[in-house]
């Protein structure tokens, strides 16, 4: 097992990935105690199986090795960049380098749409394409520990090498099917930096309350940004500054000083002095003297919807049918959300566009006109023109 720590063997290794036609990538990492993913190991493979074709680049044992030859590598659009369940890895990436791999493909994403089911797990693609065992005794480790045991090195490799076989699996079935498309339309998410921003001002958006008051909702707005702020500058847990639950008691008992701060139930003991105590009191003053034309709205789009559930029951049926029909995970061609909004009237709904008006939309759409009917065929639910 090939360990890279230098900037020089990181080069000779990318020089001779840019002539592939893909590269399989995988990362480990820690985040419970940090507010960004500490890089703890990066794992490449190339298409051939020689023993020097499937690397560990350890971030760690080599503290002054450039990661910029990967980074260059990524950059390059002709060699494909192979992750499973991605959005992790490149939120890494993303944050360290402010680049995304380009091209990307997801063989999470692919084998929803192969009909491997919803969010297929890499073990079980694993077992169904590559006819192979992981061994998992090194799952759950502590990756930023040096050195690493040879146990440590098998496992994390193992994830990129068998990628190969599942890669060449899925983008074979994907051809022959011309589902191609579908999965890049797929991945417009993942290759979209703001999927991996997280705006302070934003944050308050996340928390669930059930007081729909705009002054309640300034408070926890104000709480939220302080919070986001200081976990972001200080790299740490956002939980650990204090917790959603902890923030609703505070933006209801509206604290005004650290004596206040002393009676949550709720709050950590290092949040009721110094910095924290400091910030919770500023965000909750901030609140209260929020103009009345600044105060946040919650979100009752929803509330509003006209929802049809018989129509809305029926669409289920017409979704499930859909998914068996083509072999595509139903939540990835339309969500509960998704269907109720269109049986409520609303077409500006993703499942109602590209690839996925195509397998259920336009069936959908007529469907709620009264142009078809669904009907128990063989054992199978089908569309029928009235």
């Amino acid at each position: 097992m090939h360990t890279i720590t230098t900037t020089e063997d990181l080069a000779a290794f990318c020089t001779r990935a840019a002539e592939a036609e893909y590269v399989t990538v995988d990362t480990e990492f820690l985040r419970e105690r940090t507010y960004y993913s500490k890089l703890c190991l990066i794992q490449l493979a190339l298409p051939s199986r020689g023993e020097d074709d499937a690397v560990l680049v350890d971030p760690i044992e080599g503290q002054d090795m450039s990661l910029e030859p990967l980074y260059d590598l990524f950059r390059d659009p002709s060699v494909v960049k192979v992750f499973h369940a991605a959005r992790q890895d490149l939120e890494i990436f993303y944050v360290d380098a402010g680049l995304i791999p380009d091209p990307l493909f997801d063989t999470q994403v692919a084998a929803m749409v192969c009909g491997f089911g919803e969010q297929v797990g890499y073990e079980t693609l694993v077992r169904k394409i590559a006819k192979q065992s992981l061994d998992k005794t090194s799952r759950f480790t502590d990756w930023s520990r040096r050195p690493l045991t040879d146990a440590q090195k098998t496992y994390a490799l193992a994830d990129v090498t068998h990628l190969r076989d599942i890669y060449e699996f899925l983008a074979a079935k994907l051809a022959e099917t011309g589902r191609d498309k579908w999965v890049a339309e797929e991945m417009q998410v993942l290759t979209n930096p703001e999927t991996y921003v997280t705006r302070p001002e934003e944050a308050w958006e996340r928390v669930k309350t059930r007081n729909s008051s705009g002054r309640f909702l300034a408070i926890v707005r104000e709480l939220a940004r302080f919070r986001e702020d200081y976990a972001q500058s200080r790299n740490i847990p956002r939980n650990r500054v204090f917790k959603d639950d902890a923030l609703v008691e505070l933006a209801s008992t509206k604290p005004k000083s650290a004596n206040d701060l002393s009676r949550s139930r709720l709050l950590l003991r290092e949040a009721r002095r110094g910095d924290i105590a400091d910030g919770i009191i500023a965000a909750v003053k901030a609140g209260l003297d929020c103009p009345n034309d600044d105060l946040p709205k919650p979100d009752r789009s929803r509330e509003r919807l006209q929802i049809n559930p018989a129509l809305a029951d029926l669409l289920r049926v017409l979704l499930k049918a859909k998914s068996e029909e083509y072999s595509v995970a139903s939540k990835l061609i339309a969500s509960a959300a998704d269907l109720d909004a269109i049986s409520a009237g609303e077409r500006d709904v993703p499942a109602l566009g590209g690839w996925r008006r195509d397998v259920f939309g336009d069936d959908a759409m007529r469907l709620c006109d009264g142009k078809v009917a669904l009907a128990a065929r063989r054992g199978s639910v089908v569309a029928i023109d009235l």
